[in-house]
């Protein structure tokens, strides 16, 4: 007989498959969450694991883990925040919607993500090890990069080596549920494979990049490489330029973890020589093609060299400087929770809109109802939660780095991938959270849910988790 554990297993096992998968048109009712794949799954499945505690007249929670404790306090600061500044709140009114409006959908939106997902996660992984737990997700998370690869490296012949004939090929990829034709020639040329947008697919990669580069740990053929490997060329291909950054921080410090590793550290070193020989050798032969790429993609990311002359740096830029100038006027509660679009218009710096249609056409354009995006959790939080908000997430965020450190530092050498995984996933969420501003990353509260899970077995010294 199916049970409810079985079924809400399954669902939360296709999310985590179809996490790339947001290039559709989905439920308009469900806001931002319409067009991600994933959320379908992990909704249904939190219906029925609320349908299963409730059956079995008993919530299935960890709601007393001091991590579970931080983000409890911070959902509840939103909320006290938006009431300190119900005055206000009450009256705004902006793109066509009102300032009470505007909280309730932001706060479904925090609550989905951070309750009824984080509640899925747990219940699935509650009576497994954490090892187990891990192993399970690894792979599904595996298949489903196989795909995003293989699509992606079709891109990748169309558009930049002019293979057109692959064409009717990508196209059968649409027979696939959830997946959407399209290519990336216009004005910004790269790759966002099932991914909508080319940032998205660069968002995806860092969510992956932890869970890939685990294999070197645990596998022992020469293919252990490969899934990073592939990360690293469709990082290059995508134009993603956060994903250059924080793949290459990910990368940087999985290479101090396995110096300090003594079972990788003489093979890890002899890697490094052989590789700087190659460089090298590659660099002769073909140095003035390769100097000339890496200069593009440093140029890419050089934001104080072209501030002025990129529109999206301009606009991202200007919109973090706006929720500074909210942050000032309201710094201790801020203007409340979802409310920093209504404070900041008045605040857009004249270097940031001038010469930008992104401002004149979206943004400040009352006909155009999507609200503006701030582009930086941190600065969002300080505008509308003010110091004390943006604390509490800082902790929300900080900790995990700390405790999944402890796991790393602490675990058997058999296991120590566990803490490797949590600890570059933690650090990636937290960079990656500088530009973009919001709560819709999956792999941070399925991440959150296994670390409070590898915590319990850590305390009860779990044979399944190793020795400590």
């Amino acid at each position: 007989m199916i049970t409810l554990k079985q079924i809400y297993t399954l669902l939360f096992l296709l999310g985590i498959f179809f996490i790339p998968f947001n290039e559709f048109d989905g439920l308009s009712f469900l806001g931002e969450y319409k067009d991600e794949a994933a959320s379908y799954f992990f909704l249904l499945g939190f219906g029925v694991a609320i349908t299963e505690n409730v059956l079995a007249k008993k919530i299935y929670f960890p709601y007393k883990n001091p991590l579970i404790v931080i983000l409890i306090l911070f959902i509840l600061w939103t909320f006290l925040s938006t009431m300190i500044n119900y005055g206000t709140v009450s009256t705004s009114f902006y793109k066509q919607t009102s300032g009470i409006n505007r909280y309730i959908r932001q706060t479904i939106s925090l609550l989905i993500s951070a309750g009824c997902f984080t509640f899925l996660f747990w219940n699935v992984i509650k009576d497994l090890s954490i090892v187990k737990s891990i192993r399970l997700i690894r792979k599904v998370i595996l298949y489903s990069f196989i795909f995003v690869s293989v699509y992606g490296f079709i891109e990748i012949a169309i558009v930049f080596f002019g293979m057109g004939f692959l064409k009717p090929v990508l196209s059968l990829f649409e027979f696939f549920p959830f997946v959407n034709n399209s290519l990336h020639t216009g004005h910004r040329v790269g790759i966002s494979s099932v991914t909508y947008e080319i940032p998205a697919l660069g968002n995806y990669l860092i969510f992956v990049t932890p869970w890939m580069l685990s294999y070197i740990f645990t596998e022992k053929k020469v293919m252990r490489f490969a899934p990073i490997t592939i990360i690293l060329i469709l990082t290059f291909f995508s134009d993603a330029r956060a994903a250059l950054i924080v793949i290459s921080m990910q990368l940087f410090l999985f290479l101090l973890v396995l110096l300090h590793d003594e079972r990788f550290r003489l093979q890890t070193i002899n890697i490094l020589k052989i590789g700087a020989v190659a460089v090298f050798a590659i660099l002769m032969i073909k140095g003035n093609a390769i100097i000339n790429t890496a200069e593009e993609k440093l140029d890419r990311i050089n934001f104080s060299k072209n501030l002025t002359q990129s529109i999206s740096n301009k606009s991202r830029f200007g919109m973090q400087y706006a929720a500074l100038e909210v942050f000032k006027e309201n710094p201790v509660c801020g203007v409340g929770f979802g409310q920093g679009a209504y404070h900041m218009v008045p605040h857009y710096p004249y270097w940031a809109t001038a010469n930008n249609w992104e401002y004149s056409y979206m943004y400040k354009n009352q006909q155009y109802k999507s609200f503006p995006p701030q582009y930086n959790m941190y600065t969002r939080l300080l505008a509308e939660a003010g110091i004390v908000g943006t604390i509490l997430f800082t902790i929300l965020v900080a900790l995990p780095i700390y405790y999944s450190l402890l796991l790393w530092t602490k675990a058997s050498f058999r296991n120590k991938y566990v803490g490797v995984i949590l600890l570059l996933s933690f650090i990636g969420f937290a960079v990656n959270w500088l530009q973009i501003d919001f709560f819709r990353q999956y792999g941070f509260w399925l991440c959150l849910a296994l670390l409070v899970k590898a915590l319990i077995d850590f305390k009860n010294k779990s044979t399944t988790f190793g020795t400590y």
